[in-house]
């Protein structure tokens, strides 16, 4: 094959070369690149797959008045053991649940701001959770369910009024965070990373 072939070869695979990875660049940025940070468009929305968020739930601001509007209607519920009607699922496939999305919005936090089914008498009676909080302090479920769990030698129950939202959790396996509730004292909330939902708990202290 002579020079001149070789160079015109080489060229034409320089350039093809060059396309492929200006593709493969736009393709991660529109489609990746954005798992465990939130990036834009829709995979911002999406829910659960790994992504940890990075803080837990600002402290909600609900309308005070409404709020003390509801009290009534509030205590009425809870004495009949009627649920009230609380719904998760913003959008078409997310879980109706509370969730996470990959942006870092949690969504559902504020539905219980004024939820007298929160108070504790003695909050934090087994002692604070010594494990530390949010992205960096993931750890596995290793056994129990809703009414008692654990991982790490650590122990938890969800909230009687929560438990309808961890179906489907493995309770031996699962990867879990630990935030704390900015709104409802003793309370904290354990976070599922495969799927994406959180529920209230309760922390009973050391195995």
């Amino acid at each position: 094959m002579s020079k001149y072939n070789t160079d015109f070869l080489l060229r034409i695979f320089a350039v093809a070369g060059l396309a492929m990875a200006t593709a493969s660049f736009t393709f991660a940025q529109q489609h990746g690149g954005d798992e465990h940070h939130g990036g834009g468009g829709d995979r911002g929305n999406r829910v659960g797959g790994g992504f940890i968020p990075s803080r837990g739930p600002a402290p909600s601001r609900g309308n005070a008045g409404a709020a003390r509007g509801n009290d009534h209607q509030q205590r009425e519920q809870q004495q009949q053991g009627a649920p009230q009607d609380r719904h998760f699922s913003d959008r078409e496939g997310h879980p109706e649940a509370p969730h996470v999305h990959n942006n870092g919005q949690w969504v559902g936090h504020d539905q219980g701001r004024n939820d007298e089914r929160f108070h504790l008498d003695h909050p934090w009676e087994h002692g604070r959770f010594p494990g530390g909080f949010g992205r960096g302090h993931q750890w596995r479920l290793a056994g129990g369910g809703p009414d008692r769990f654990w991982f790490n030698n650590w122990a938890f129950s969800v909230a009687p009024f929560d438990i309808a939202y961890c179906n489907g959790w493995f309770w031996d396996s699962d990867p879990i965070v630990i935030y704390d509730d900015p709104d409802h004292i003793g309370w904290y909330l354990a976070y599922n990373a495969r799927l994406g939902v959180y529920v209230h708990v309760n922390y009973l202290g050391g195995m």
